[in-house]
Order: C-alpha cells, then structure tokens, then sequence
C-alpha cells in the first residue's frame, strides 16, 4: 500500500514537472540484456554496424584498463575484442563510416603516484577487421571530452587538462586543474586536425548528440574533472558547424549531472544515470534519471529511470534501443567504495 506522504511526494514531482512543460509519460518499456563480463566505471559506449561496442574502463587505484567488447543483440552475447593500444580512460568515441574514432582521455603516469596524464592520442578501429590505425594526434592534450561525426569529420569538444603554460604533466584532486572549451576538428580523408570556434562554456564529463546538422553540448562537470571538485551545469548549447557558430543557449538540462551514458535517436538526445555532488559537498549520489531533449521543441521529457542508479556507465543507442551497460553505483570513486555493476538495461525507444 502507497503511504500518504510518497503519494504526496508524487504527485508535487508531477506539479513540478508540469510547471517547466516537461513530459513524464512512460511508453516505453525496459527489459535486462546479458550481463557485461568485466564490469568496470568510466566504459564507454558506441554502436556501429548494428553491434554495440564497449570501450575502456577504469580498474581500483586508477589503472586503465583499455579492454573492448561488442555486444550482439541478435545472439545476446558478448565477444572480447583486441584492447586499446594505449590502455586509457575518459576517451571520447564517434563512429564514422563503420570506424569506430577513439579521441583523447587520460593514462595512468609511467612513474609516480597515481593520477590522470591528459593524452592527445587519436585512434581508428575497424570492428570488422578488429583492428587499430594510429591517427595524427589532437592538438590539445585532454581527457573526457566529447567527440561527434558529422559531414565525414570528427569534432572534439571540450574535456578537462592542465592550466595553459603548467610544468604539470597531469591532474590530480588535490591539484588545480581546468576544464577546457577546446573544438577541434579531425578530417579522417587528410588524417588532419583543425581548431574551430571553442565551446561557450568549458566543462568535461558531458553529453553530445547531432541532430539536422547541428551539435548540442548538453550538461556536464564545471571547473574541475573530479566529481569531489566540481560542480555540475544544465546548460545545453548549440554549434553550427557548417558556420562555425555557437548559437544561444538552449532549454537546460532538467537534472544537472556529469558521467552520463547517452545517444541520439529519431532527432532527440536521450541521457541517463549519471552523479553530482550537492551543495558544498557534503555528499554525491548517483541517477536512475533518464530524459531525453528535442531540439526541434527546445524540451526535454522524463522517460522511465534505469533499475540501477549509476554513472560511468557506456550507452548508446541501437535499432532504437538504448542500451545501457555497467558503470558504478557509487559515485566519487574513493578507495574502497567502488561498486561496478555488471547490468545491461535496454529501453525500447520504438515505443509510442
């Protein structure tokens, strides 16, 4: 039986989320998929060629651990791939043509303690081959930036790295750092890189879909690349690239939070689980939030939330299914408290 006080609870979040026009009606349904074998946080997650891949992956103490899978839905199964080149975390990853483009991310230091080392190594991998290209690195060294295909190149977006002119190599907690608004753009027919216009508002740890030939930067992590050291932002921004121009801002984010799985599907960008840390930092928690933003509406809508909060987690979006896979339970990922979970949720977009 339903107590008064979570039914008030419900229906105040429905006044609320009725006040700022935002939908809350669930037609879609989820269902539980096979379970990742290496369950891990900071994996991300790509489709091409109707496969779902996997990358990444962040062991205890920090240690990347580069490994790849694909997923194939129509056997249910998951098959081991050959690993990154460079064992690193935060990569972004785009998908071009059938490649699957690996940007940028962090490695762990060759002496000394632990701590992040921004990369500006640039990758090409061939899923059908299983196979590594090395590409022309990025200009900029960077971590958990973001990385899109449109009209064949790759744009990189964002991310966090040192202070401009720093002696340091890395990043620590404990250490200033920034987040970047770097844009730089990769031409895989001249295997070239180009700086464009940079994003409006520098943040790391954020979502980024293309929808009719515009790129939106959607929420992510302030100041810092460190959940413990930042704070999270709403803000949703537009870039033309065809004009090389950020346009005005756009309807925000209903939940601010960073370390998101996401994906574009059917000209909406859709963004779940993810973690914030409230207020002065007294504590983090982390989401079962899903919502999804229309850009042609400038709106975003609630759908039903994952069965497992987490952030850290690979998603992307597959025949329309939105496949969500691992990731951490807790966030802030001191010693000790990792939870990585081995789930595999799949939401049915194609649901009216």
């Amino acid at each position: 039986m339903i107590s008064f006080f979570k039914l008030l609870r419900f229906g105040l979040a429905a006044l609320l989320a009725a006040s700022l026009g935002i939908s809350t009606a669930y037609a879609q349904k989820w269902s539980m998929k096979a379970p990742f074998p290496e369950p891990a946080e900071e994996v991300y997650g790509i489709a091409a060629g109707g496969k779902f891949y996997v990358f990444g992956g962040i062991a205890p103490g920090w240690k990347p651990k580069g490994m790849v899978y694909e997923y194939d839905p129509s056997s249910d199964k998951w098959t081991k791939k050959k690993g990154m080149p460079l064992k690193s975390h935060h990569v972004a990853l785009a998908e071009l043509n059938g490649k699957i483009y690996v940007m940028g991310g962090f490695k762990y230091p060759d002496e000394g303690k632990p701590s992040w080392v921004p990369i500006d190594n640039a990758w090409e991998y061939d899923p059908e081959n299983d196979s590594w290209k090395e590409l022309a690195p990025m200009p900029t060294r960077r971590g958990s930036p973001n990385a899109v295909a449109h009209d064949g190149k790759i744009y990189v977006i964002g991310g966090a790295g040192v202070h401009p002119g720093s002696k340091a190599t890395d990043i620590h907690p404990a250490r200033p750092h920034r987040s970047l608004d770097t844009n730089e753009v990769y031409d895989p027919a001249t295997n070239t890189w180009e700086a464009r216009n940079p994003l409006p508002t520098a943040r790391n740890h954020a979502i980024a879909g293309v929808v009719n030939g515009k790129i939106y930067i959607i929420g992510g992590r302030l100041g810092a690349a460190f959940i413990t050291r930042a704070m999270n932002t709403g803000i949703v921004e537009e870039y033309d690239p065809a004009k090389d121009q950020w346009g005005s801002l756009k309807a925000p984010m209903p939940t601010p939070r960073s370390a998101t799985g996401w994906g574009t599907y059917d000209g909406k960008i859709y963004v779940a689980g993810g973690e914030e840390r409230f207020g002065a930092g007294d504590w983090q928690r982390t989401f079962r939030r899903v919502e999804a933003f229309d850009p042609k509406k400038n709106a975003w809508s609630v759908l039903p939330p994952m069965k497992y909060p987490r952030h850290g987690l690979a998603g992307d979006i597959l025949d329309g299914k939105f496949h969500l896979v691992s990731g951490d339970v807790a966030s802030g990922g001191a010693p000790g408290t990792e939870l990585h979970t081995n789930a595999h949720e799949v939401l049915d977009l194609t649901a009216k």
